[in-house]
């Protein structure tokens, strides 16, 4: 059974009417669990209410950097940071990829929910692009977590492999501008990576130019297990404990 540990059910492309045969498509495939992240504050209701009434999926509550400037504390209350369907906090991070314009705002947010993550007592999904040496400064040891799709380089991967991270691989993996990234995959060892789709966005090989759903988190998991040479059903069990391992709250069977 796969986990696929970050998609976007709250997306139009896979909620309302869409849900049921996105969920029948992502099980048929051998997807089992699903884990819905939120980014806009806006979803954090829809994304529990999308766990709490199907058994196969969990929810990380947040806010993306691209909100900077929220109250962070307003959005992720007591009552929903311990609701039982939420095993994180997250996407949360840094995005200076359209610039740094807004920097110190967008490290105030990822402060404040870093807080409130170990208030908690929940592990972090990370989300970081183009901001390596801030994602590096901010997240020392006192925190427990994911980097989130992963694509940044080895040399923060090797310091968060140090702290004690997770690693996702998402859709990207298979594309075939993406060595760099498959090279850093095969360094980071097995039993620190689990996978997503980051459904809607990065469908893997073969389904490049659609909407990404849990069904295709099968294609990331195929080319991990040839980048570490391991049997799909070998990978498939490693995977599985390694999302228990992230993830204490949630409940795989």
């Amino acid at each position: 059974m796969l986990v696929d540990t970050h998609c976007h059910l709250t997306d139009p492309t896979m909620s309302g009417e869409n849900l049921h045969a996105v969920l029948q498509r992502a099980h048929d495939a051998g997807v089992g669990t699903i884990i819905c992240p939120t980014a806009d504050p806006a979803d954090i209701d829809a994304a529990l209410c999308i766990a709490a009434t199907h058994e196969n999926v969990f929810a990380t509550i947040g806010i993306h950097p691209e909100y900077a400037g929220a109250d962070a504390a307003r959005h992720l209350t007591d009552a929903q940071l311990h609701h039982p369907r939420v095993v994180g906090v997250g996407e949360i991070g840094l995005d200076y990829h359209y610039g740094a314009d807004n920097r110190m705002a967008q490290i105030d947010l990822f402060l404040q929910q870093l807080d409130i993550a170990r208030g908690a007592g929940l592990p972090v999904a990370i989300h970081t692009r183009e901001a390596e040496e801030d994602t590096a400064q901010i997240l020392k040891g006192d925190v427990s977590g994911v980097m989130h799709c992963y694509t940044s380089s080895w040399d923060l991967a090797k310091k968060m492999l140090d702290r004690g991270f997770f690693f996702s691989a998402s859709g990207i993996l298979t594309f075939k501008n993406s060595d760099e990234i498959r090279e850093t995959f095969k360094k980071i060892p097995i039993n620190r990576i689990v996978v997503e789709t980051d459904g809607p966005y990065c469908a893997p090989v073969p389904h490049r130019g659609k909407p990404c759903e849990p069904f295709m988190v099968a294609d990331t998991a195929r080319v991990l297990a040839d980048l570490h040479g391991i049997p799909l059903d070998e990978l498939d069990k490693i995977l599985l404990e390694n999302v228990r391992a992230l993830y204490p709250k949630i409940t795989l069977s």
